[in-house]
């Protein structure tokens, strides 16, 4: 596999975490040990201090481990963190798997129908106009004047920030970059975009201060993206039988 370019707009230190982070996740030192440092550095044209900073990120991700007298090695996947935005970016987009977005899909229908009764309950003024805006961005999507994947995200992101509760609002970034993979899957699977109507629910019942009515539309928006998922698994399942 080339060796993805290191971004230039971005720190030498996290473009190489991008670069080594994508290559991990395909699978490309499985079959050879991870480089040394002094590899790194000359692979990469990077300084010895910058490739040191970049595996100790890597290793606090999950996906590297160092001890002594072995050197540095990638963890099994088991052992990555999952919940850290770039190593769940990797795994979706440069090793999609329709289990990885089934099991974050299952993750957020435990988080967000909660996070939108708390909405309901606690949403201040300003929280509310940030979800009428995310709303109002979808509708304008929905014609083409605004991106899609982008307004989805927005509601989404506002509805967390709503809740009140920074644990809930510290998963932004999280929803932010497995959103983005989602949103475009569901949306080819379906063949249009998101669900404008079930989205209004959603707000129209935060507005109303309505809990269980929120949490209830939220919980039907997200079940809907897992069936969508569990169809494509089973399509792609007759797809293998009929091949062999």
């Amino acid at each position: 596999m080339p060796i993805p370019s290191i971004p230039r707009d971005r720190s030498l230190t996290y473009g190489l975490v991008e670069s080594l982070g994508q290559l991990i996740v395909t699978g490309e030192f499985d079959a050879r040990p991870f480089p040394t440092e002094g590899e790194l550095s000359r692979r990469h044209g990077t300084s010895r201090s910058v490739t040191r900073e970049a595996v100790k990120m890597l290793t606090a991700k999950g996906l590297l481990q160092g001890r002594p007298r072995q050197g540095t090695s990638v963890t099994p996947e088991e052992h990555w963190s999952l919940l850290d935005p770039d190593v769940l970016r990797w795994l979706l987009e440069r090793k999609f798997s329709l289990k990885l977005l089934a099991e974050f899909t299952e993750m957020r229908l435990a988080i967000e129908p909660a996070a939108a009764a708390l909405a309901a309950r606690r949403a201040d003024a300003p929280a509310l106009a940030n979800m009428r805006a995310g709303f109002k961005r979808m509708v304008a999507a929905a014609k083409g004047e605004d991106e899609t994947v982008a307004a989805d995200i927005a509601f989404h992101t506002a509805v967390l920030a709503a809740t009140g509760n920074r644990f809930f609002a510290q998963l932004d970034p999280l929803i932010n970059t497995a959103l983005r993979i989602s949103i475009r899957f569901s949306n080819r699977i379906k063949g249009r975009a998101a669900g404008i109507s079930q989205h209004e629910e959603v707000l129209n019942a935060v507005l109303a201060g309505d809990p269980g009515r929120a949490s209830e539309a939220m919980r039907a928006l997200i079940a809907e993206v897992l069936e969508l998922i569990a169809a494509a698994g089973a399509g792609s399942r007759k797809g293998v039988r009929r091949a062999s």
